[in-house]
Parts: structure tokens; sequence; C-alpha cells
């Protein structure tokens, strides 16, 4: 059986704005609907473990696929108790997959624990998946010969653009877009909250909360032809 780490933030304020914030609940439910629909088992983990913190803008439950989890007691189970992604063995993961919210632009990029892991399944031939601002996971991960993960890559992440029209720019410790092609990725933008997923290899990312289920079904793709 197929096993994915799937990672969110454990931050739970917009940097100095006291705003609240967390992991976007559909980014994580829309791929593992896809990736439970296919046999796949999964692991939830955060930056510090426990209970993570949920955007309480996410919290949609008319969306179906949201209330199927929300109602799940083994999805609520993981969900109480995340894997402190420092003690997560890279060997027991096919890929894994990164959510994203706003939260996580405040312990994603600069996490030892996500280099370590994310270049251990990437170079062992496993998925790298990732969705919005999730792809801040990826902005400084580098692989054993010390390039980057991203550079050269296709890829897409939040756009500036989005950033712009949700008033952020200003809020955000970083543009997640011009990070990533400042360490050599090739990002590709759609129109703002467009379904946009770019797939390059191993390497899956999805633009925005619409493009979560296309980024599972393009994980699940690549597992299944292994």
């Amino acid at each position: 059986m197929k096993k994915i780490l799937c990672v969110v933030t454990s931050n739970n304020v917009k940097g100095a704005t006291g705003i609240p914030t967390g992991f976007w609940l559909s980014e994580l439910t829309h791929p593992l609907e896809k990736f439970t629909a296919a046999g796949f088992d999964y692991v939830l983990a955060s930056i510090k473990g426990g209970k993570p913190p949920i955007d309480g803008d996410s919290l949609d439950l008319n969306d179906p696929i949201n209330k199927k989890f929300w109602d799940d007691a083994d999805f609520q189970g993981k969900l109480a108790n995340t894997l402190n992604l420092d003690d997560a063995n890279p060997a027991d993961f096919d890929a894994i997959f990164f959510a994203g919210g706003h939260g996580v632009m405040w312990d994603f990029a600069d996490s030892p624990a996500i280099d370590k892991v994310t270049r251990a399944i990437y170079e062992r031939g496993g998925t790298v998946a990732a969705v919005c601002h999730g792809p801040a996971a990826l902005v400084n991960v580098k692989l054993g010969d010390g390039n980057y993960l991203v550079a050269g890559k296709n890829l897409t992440a939040f756009t500036n653009a989005e950033e712009s029209e949700v008033q952020a720019t200003d809020i955000v410790p970083f543009l997640l877009e011009t990070a990533l092609k400042a360490h050599g990725a090739i990002h590709h933008a759609a129109a703002n909250w467009s379904n946009h997923v770019v797939a390059d290899g191993r390497l899956v990312t999805g633009q925005n909360p619409a493009s979560a289920a296309g980024v599972g079904a393009a994980v699940v793709k690549l597992l299944e032809e292994e």
C-alpha cells in the first residue's frame, strides 16, 4: 500500500498582525479524497506535532468533501495528534504533500525537518507535492548535490497577483512566487483562482485552493504508474 506524508502548518497567526490563520481545510481534504479513493494510506504531520490550527475562513462544511472528512473519526483522530515532522521516517513514505493556508508562510520555508524529510523522500524516488502556499516548503530545500530542489523545475504556487488580491502582500514575510523564482524555479501562473496544476517529473504543484483535487489526482497517477 502506498503511503503519503501530509504536512500542515503549526503557525496560527499572520506575523505581527495578530490575525488568526492556519492551514486551509480543503487543501488537505480534497487531495486526501483522491489518495484514499485510490486505496493509499496517509499520515498527518505538522511542524510542531499535536493539533494544528485551521484557518477559520476555510471551515466550509457545505463542501461535501470537507464534511466527509470532518465527520470521519479516523481523520479527526489523526488531526488531533499530528506527527511532529522531526519524528517522521522518510523511508516509510512514497510521497510527501504540503497543504497550504497562510500559516505556512511563517514556518515552512526555514524548517530543517522539511528540508531533511523532503530531500530524503525525493532522492529515494518518491513524489513531492504541494498546493497554494504549500510550496513555501520547497523554497529552501536542497538536494544532496547542494542544488535547490526547485532549480530548473516547472511548478506553480500562489501567485503574487493572488496575494495582492487578498491584500496580504504587505503581511506575508515574503512573496512565494518571487522566492521560488529566486531559487531557479520556472513558475507558471494562470488566471487568479483558476484550477492550475503543474507536474514536472516527481514534483507536483497547484496554484490555489481550486487546484487541490487536481494535485491529489496527479500524485495518485504518479504513484500508480510506479
